[in-house]
């Protein structure tokens, strides 16, 4: 799945790039944009008590985005079960083709009560299932 966003002058640094942590934000972008499109609101999760908290990010930083430029996030799920869900991510210029940043997230779901890994309902997996490359 692919989001477009445009970088913002409050995105960049004193050097005139993307501060890196940004690219980080980017990868939720894509991610939430991605669980949208199958159906699955995170509000509603949060509201039956489920949190997906993440328990690993990695990004390398191959080239730098600047003020103004026109971003899209590509998202890929790589692992999507009922306790956990990982993404790949490739962020690049509208209409280029190299990468300027790679990366990769897991959550797991856990109970908002306990803090416990829980396993996920169908009323989600489902959706998760279908989506599954």
């Amino acid at each position: 799945m692919k989001t477009t966003i445009r970088v913002h002058f409050y995105d960049t640094d004193e050097m005139g790039v993307v501060h890196h942590s940004n690219y980080i934000r980017w990868f939720e972008t894509g991610r939430v944009e991605f669980l949208r499109s199958i159906g699955i609101s995170l509000r509603e999760m949060m509201n039956d008590g489920i949190m997906f908290p993440i328990t690993e990010v990695q990004a390398e930083y191959l080239s730098s985005a600047k003020f103004d430029d026109e971003l899209e996030i590509e998202t890929r799920a790589i692992t999507l079960t009922k306790v956990k869900m990982e993404f790949e991510y490739k962020i690049r210029r509208v209409g280029e083709e190299k990468v300027l940043v790679e990366g990769f997230s897991k959550n797991v779901f856990t109970s908002a009560a306990t803090g416990k890994i829980l396993r996920l309902p169908d009323k989600y997996f489902s959706k998760l299932e279908m989506a599954q490359d």
